[in-house]
């Protein structure tokens, strides 16, 4: 938590500087009239991928059936410019829908620029921290509960063989990275943690399901059989070569994967799914709006605020459920200080 709280500080103190270079005067292309409801930027994958996305999706849908507001979704493309995620946002704005949120770390620059050109109008990004006055951030302690599924793994795991797969090696999937093999570590020191990233730095990697399944196939042969992917979309192929491999198991991410119905025939072989709470944030800040009291600034979901979570559907770690409370008590109460950055 104390690193997450440092990625909001630093949010925060750019704010500052941010807010005082935004003009005080109202775009002229802003709407004035009766909002439209809720504009949604998907990134790569859109809101079918079973993961991060379509946790963003679930949050707009309570609002619309809680709270009656409509909603427009769009979704990005494989690479992507940042002109491009400016358009998409813009367009929302224009259109007159509020608030628009982006979805992922990709909109953290689009979302603050173009915020600033519609000072009436409420922005979200998830992932990121806030720049502008009128911008809510929300970041997770993705690292805090990956340390939980590395707990889990270690102890699941019969070869003392795990691995993890990222989508793009970037600094947000690292903090999954680091997390897992410190909860491995501290659960089983002797165990091995096998890390790799299907791309370097191209958002294919959230959007490849093929280069996930050819990773994972390799990881197995090599007697892995704990497998915890965190690559938005790309995951569905490691959960399916995972499923292949009797003994084996794979750790979701996101959402509760369990639970998806598109990956249903592969249910009884995920052992348990780091689960975000994006459709909290979502739906946090759509009913802030909703009753004139915009959220802004910035919000950590942490562990220890159930921000962030390990999903139970299946009841494969009933078993073991004593331990990663036990576990969780410990980073709740600052006993353990989970690293968001991976060790050399």
């Amino acid at each position: 938590m104390h690193r997450v709280s440092k990625i909001v500080a630093a949010g925060i103190a750019t704010a500052a500087l941010s807010v005082s270079l935004t003009a005080c005067g109202e775009s002229s292309t802003e709407s004035g009239g009766k909002d439209k409801g809720v504009g949604l930027a998907f990134d790569v994958g859109g809101r079918d991928d079973h993961s991060f996305n379509e946790a963003a999706a679930r949050g707009v849908d309570k609002a619309e059936k809680d709270l009656g507001v409509k909603s427009k979704m769009m979704t990005a493309k494989n690479g992507e410019t940042e002109a491009d995620r400016e358009q998409r946002l813009s367009s929302l704005a224009e259109a007159g829908f509020n608030p628009v949120i982006g979805v992922g770390f990709n909109y953290g620059k689009s979302v603050n620029k173009v915020a600033k050109q519609f000072p009436k109008t409420t922005f979200g990004v998830v992932d990121s921290p806030s720049q502008a006055k009128n911008v809510y951030g929300m970041v997770f302690a993705e690292n805090e509960a990956s340390y939980l599924a590395g707990v889990a793994a270690a102890l699941k795991s019969k070869t003392h063989k795990v691995g993890f797969i990222g989508g793009v090696n970037n600094a947000l999937i690292q903090k999954f990275q680091a997390g897992f093999e410190q909860g491995v570590k501290d659960t089983d020191p002797k165990a091995k943690v096998t890390s790799e990233y299907l791309y370097a730095n191209d958002d294919k990697g959230f959007n490849d399901p093929a280069a996930a399944k050819g990773k994972a196939k390799g990881m197995l042969d090599g007697g892995i059989d704990v497998i915890y992917t965190a690559a938005g979309q790309s995951g569905n192929g490691s959960i399916e070569t995972v499923a292949g491999k009797k003994g084996a198991w794979a750790i979701g991410v996101d959402s509760d994967q369990y639970l998806q119905p598109g990956l249903a025939k592969y249910k009884n072989s995920i052992l348990t799914s780091v689960m975000k709470n994006v459709d909290v944030a979502v739906y946090d800040l759509v009913k802030s709006v909703h009753d004139k009291k915009p959220l802004t600034g910035n919000k950590a979901y942490t562990l220890k605020d159930d921000g962030v979570r390990l999903s139970t559907s299946g009841g494969f770690i009933d078993d073991i459920q004593a331990k990663i409370d036990a576990a969780k008590k410990k980073i709740a109460s600052g006993e353990v200080k989970v690293s968001d950055t991976p060790a050399k």
